[in-house]
């Protein structure tokens, strides 16, 4: 079975993405770096070695294209409501090596992806650690226990430690990124690109 990448994406509205970064720099700005960052994981993740599905947020966004900046020619899937654990835990019912990301990780490859999918033949599970304690990327050779998300304390500094505790096999690690939260990790990411 090919492998399958699962982008995580917030329509673009005003107001309702990057809210920690739009309190230091206004909505405006938060939206257009948002809109940036989507639009860069978008192109730079497909891949012909594995599917590429958007699973859009909120549910009635999910015909939009949004001036381009959700292809068209991607398929894609609603989060269908619930918790981070549910939606997450939605991914990974199908039988395969399955990888989800974020948009809010500019620095993330490719290479990374490739890398994650390289590492399942071996492995049950691969985290990409970000540096606050989290995770940008978590692949799993589903289908996973469908608790497995339940014990997670999402946006905690131990979010990772919880990840790692609730996974029930070998685990591989990828390279450490950081996520543009706010604007003193945007402002690392524009030093380092």
């Amino acid at each position: 079975m090919k492998p399958c990448l699962y982008i995580f994406a917030k329509a673009p509205h005003m107001g309702k993405v990057k809210t920690r970064l739009a309190a230091d720099i206004g909505q405006v700005h938060a939206l257009r770096i948002y809109r940036a960052m989507t639009a860069k994981i978008l192109r730079e993740m497909q891949d012909p070695r594995w599917d590429t599905v958007l699973y859009v947020t909120p549910d009635h966004s999910a015909d939009a294209y949004f001036g381009g900046l959700w292809p068209k020619n991607m398929p894609r899937f609603t989060q269908n409501g619930g918790g981070l654990s549910e939606r997450s835990a939605r991914l990974f019912t199908r039988k395969g090596p399955v990888i989800t990301i974020g948009t809010d990780i500019p620095a993330m490859r490719r290479s990374d992806i490739a890398a994650g999918f390289k590492v399942l033949k071996h492995n049950d599970a691969v985290i990409g650690p970000a540096k606050d304690g989290g995770f940008y990327l978590i692949g799993l050779n589903a289908p996973a226990d469908p608790e497995l998300f339940n014990t997670i304390r999402w946006s905690h500094k131990d979010t990772r430690k919880d990840m790692c505790a609730a996974i029930n096999g070998r685990i591989a690690f990828l390279r450490e990124l950081e996520d543009v939260d706010d604007l003193a990790g945007y402002q690392r990411y524009k030093m380092l690109a």
